[in-house]
């Protein structure tokens, strides 16, 4: 694999689970990953791949964690468990560089499920390099007081309207986001006219440097019926 800053290939990841684990490790009270997004980056530009997947796990989901990001036990009866899905996303992650927020979490709940499935598959390690964006940004000048996914995309200026429950797909875009703006990128204001060329300040827009356009991909009819039906669900649990 090409290591160069450039060239090199990043997979920027984020997951739900059923519960935090926070006395013990993803192995403490069995939880387990209900939702894996990961968005793919080469030469410093999204390039439109993407991995996003809801998993069945064998147990039920803390309320404190539907809570945050908005899935239940009854929207996951269908979707695949984990070992239906591990060799495709292995391929996927494979050889990339990891990035996550707070990666020991996510991680740690990966190298579960790997050693659930098969103590013989090893853990992430082995098959990627992993990096920290949140321990970078706690190393990097200048940033919030506060380094959470919200915060650090309100320091860039990263719109995440969108974003009115943790969501795999949608956090890892936004870290993406993120990570390109810790890792180098940078802003420019830019006074266009309609027709394109620069003018006497009709519009103010923000210009990523080094980031190619965003490419807009439609959802499918299935991935809306999919999405229908989670809020649905989500709607009738949780009074919204």
């Amino acid at each position: 694999m090409n290591t160069s800053n450039n060239s090199r290939r990043i997979v920027v990841l984020d997951t739900e689970t059923t519960g935090m684990n926070r006395e013990g490790g993803p192995t403490y009270l069995g939880h387990r990953i209900i939702e894996i997004g990961a968005v793919e980056i080469i030469n410093r530009k999204l390039t439109g791949r993407h991995f996003h997947v809801y998993i069945k796990p064998d147990r039920e989901i803390q309320p404190e964690a539907i809570a945050v990001h908005g899935i239940t036990d009854e929207f996951l009866l269908d979707k695949p468990e984990y070992k239906e899905i591990h060799q495709e996303f292995l391929e996927f992650i494979d050889g990339a560089e990891l990035v996550a927020h707070n990666a020991p979490f996510d991680v740690g709940f990966m190298d579960n499920e790997f050693s659930l499935l098969d103590p013989s598959i090893g853990k992430t390690q082995d098959y990627c390099k992993i990096t920290d964006s949140l321990a970078m940004a706690k190393r990097l000048p200048n940033m919030p007081a506060r380094k959470n996914l919200d915060s650090l995309a309100k320091h860039f200026t990263i719109d995440i309207s969108a974003r009115v429950l943790h969501g795999a797909l949608l956090d890892a875009e936004i870290l993406a986001d993120v990570f390109l703006f810790m890792t180098g990128g940078q802003t420019a204001i830019q006074f266009t006219g309609d027709n394109g060329e620069t003018a006497g300040g009709s519009t103010i827009q923000r210009v990523a440097l080094g980031r190619a356009p965003l490419k807009v991909i439609k959802a499918s009819d299935e991935e809306l019926a999919e999405h229908a039906k989670r809020m649905t669900l989500v709607s009738g649990d949780n009074n919204w």
